[in-house]
């Protein structure tokens, strides 16, 4: 698929999902890639750990791809980077918060020297191919959030990456009312949008207010130990923090090794310069109850995070009865029972739990209806293209476009081809889309016969026979709810498959692997009520 005289957009990845964002534009024979993304397994993917979106189409394509532009440093916009971007053979750009975490990744692969990196310093246009691209600062829960304004011969497109309003920023300077009313007045065909907190009726607040409410929540509780948990991501959390502890005259402790990482990028692109000397865990511990303040991950109730290993006391840092954690931080989907886990061991403990339901101590870094419908009046786009969504979430976000005097939305999911000019807008094809899994070492379909055997087990379970040509047979299963009648159902089933295998034809070896197959799980669904998965060997004289 070689775009034409044309401008096109097409996601692989974050439309129809919150992750994996991975964006195309394809324009005169090019495509550019906005964003590389992965997103975290659930139950869905048993051993999994890793998403990815699957990337064949501009594989394919790789010969006619210019560059993957990065809007800024979450995981589910630059996480895959270390697993595709050697392959895809293209230069990674990016400002130098997010290109530092990136090197940092790509050394940690061994391809740092295999990948070329561009820092976009100054923020001025820079070319690739028929695409001007150019960063503009915008607010969001991590330090350097960016918009790309994407310049083409058939106009102009603003990519608003994750994004927020905010009046009080901790850490950068976003991109005024005044210079975004100033980029509509220039033209923007198309807006393609953050759809993440469009059933938010309200703003989404200010980095001021979380502050303002830590600082409140924190002096309420002189005289006793406070953590706060927190994404490490957050760098203006973090100054926040820092802020809070040398007002309340607290000496403030991070534990999280994703809490030194992002300190120390910081810190090196001018960030936290004026974040308090930090004490160590063990200096922590034996400072008066009330004198410090730290800071953990493990929010969203991670079991190796930090906070996990402090309640199940494996960590330096102790809790006692009394002493306070914050949640600074929303709960991620997908997350409810960990983080409720975390919480049940941290209550049962005698620590008392403030989270954002109870203080304001966190805001979120999507925009609310009301940033959204200012941001569609600041640039008046022709043409609204909602993406990082559930399906719900994207709907939504184009009635709400189309409600607020945008001419025309255009709902897509991944793998959606859009022509967004010079004809009239809409889609008018589709390319492969789907998931890939890092399972162990190896990146697999997610839909493979691994993950579905997997999947088949996990519910089932499994159960062996081993037989050879005399008549002996043995029987071995895993996973079937027996306890004390496992040794009877073992010698049923030894029964039933040898007699089964004496039916058989000798000379039809498959016939006899599927005889002793149906007999050994006829007998587990008789005692367990469970269809097993099972495996077969025959063994030769």
């Amino acid at each position: 698929m070689i775009p034409g005289k044309e401008l096109l957009f097409c996601a692989l990845g974050g439309s129809g999902e919150i992750g994996m964002n991975v964006n195309l534009y394809g324009c005169q024979g090019k495509w550019l890639m906005v964003d590389l993304g992965m997103t975290f397994s659930g139950n869905e993917y048993p051993g999994v750990d890793l998403v990815f979106a699957d990337l064949e189409f501009i594989e394919n394509e790789r010969e006619n791809l210019l560059g993957i532009v990065l809007t800024h440093a979450h995981e589910d916009h630059i996480g895959a980077v270390p697993y595709f971007a050697e392959d895809l053979g293209v230069p990674l750009y990016a400002t130098p918060f997010t290109a530092r975490l990136v090197a940092a990744k790509l050394e940690e692969a061994g391809i740092l020297d295999r990948v070329e990196l561009i820092v976009i310093e100054d923020l001025e246009t820079f070319q690739l191919g028929p695409f001007g691209v150019r960063y503009v600062p915008l607010a969001h829960s991590i330090a350097e959030g960016n918009a790309l304004l994407i310049e083409t011969p058939y106009g102009r497109i603003f990519h608003t990456g994750d994004w927020k309003l905010d009046d009080e920023p901790q850490i950068g300077t976003p991109a005024t009312q005044a210079e975004l009313t100033a980029i509509g007045d220039e033209g923007v065909l198309a807006l393609v949008c953050d759809s993440t907190n469009v059933f938010n009726p309200e703003a989404s607040g200010s980095e001021g207010e979380v502050y303002r409410g830590l600082l409140a929540e924190v002096k309420k509780h002189a005289g006793r130990r406070v953590l706060v948990t927190t994404f490490a991501s957050n760098v203006a959390r973090l100054q926040t923090l820092g802020d809070v502890a040398r007002k309340t005259g607290r000496q403030l402790c991070v534990a999280g090794r994703s809490l030194d990482r992002m300190i120390q990028t910081g810190q090196a692109c001018g960030y936290l310069r004026d974040l308090p000397d930090l004490v160590d865990p063990d200096t922590a511990m034996d400072l008066p109850r009330g004198d410090v303040l730290i800071v953990a991950t493990g929010g969203q109730g991670e079991p190796r995070a930090a906070l996990a290993r402090i309640t199940d006391g494996s960590h330096p840092i102790k809790l006692d009865k009394g002493d306070v954690v914050l949640f600074s931080s929303r709960q991620i989907p997908g997350n409810e029972l960990q983080i409720g886990r975390i919480q049940n061991r941290l209550a049962d403990a005698g620590i008392i739990i403030v989270t954002d339901r109870q203080s304001p101590i966190h805001v979120s870094g999507h925009p609310g209806r009301p940033e959204l419908e200012a941001l569609y009046g600041w640039l008046r786009p022709d043409i609204l293209v909602p993406v990082h969504g559930e399906i719900r979430h994207m709907k939504e976000q184009a009635r709400l476009g189309l409600a607020s005097g945008i001419r025309k939305a255009i709902f897509q999911k991944n793998g959606d081809l859009v022509r967004l000019a010079p004809t009239q807008p809409g889609k008018f094809g589709e390319v492969r889309s789907g998931r890939l899994v890092l399972d162990g070492d190896i990146i697999a379909p997610a839909d493979g016969e691994a993950i579905v055997m997997r999947r088949r087990i996990a519910f089932n379970g499994v159960v062996s026979v081993a037989a050879d040509r005399k008549g002996h047979v043995e029987v071995s299963a895993v996973g079937l709810p027996l306890d004390e009648d496992y040794p009877a159902f073992i010698e049923e089933a030894k029964r039933d498959v040898a007699e089964a295998l004496s039916r058989a034809k000798k000379a039809d070896r498959d016939g006899r692997a599927e005889a002793a197959r149906l007999a050994a799980r006829r007998a587990a669904t008789r005692w367990s009520g469970k269809k097993p998965q099972v495996q077969v060997l025959l063994l030769e004289d």
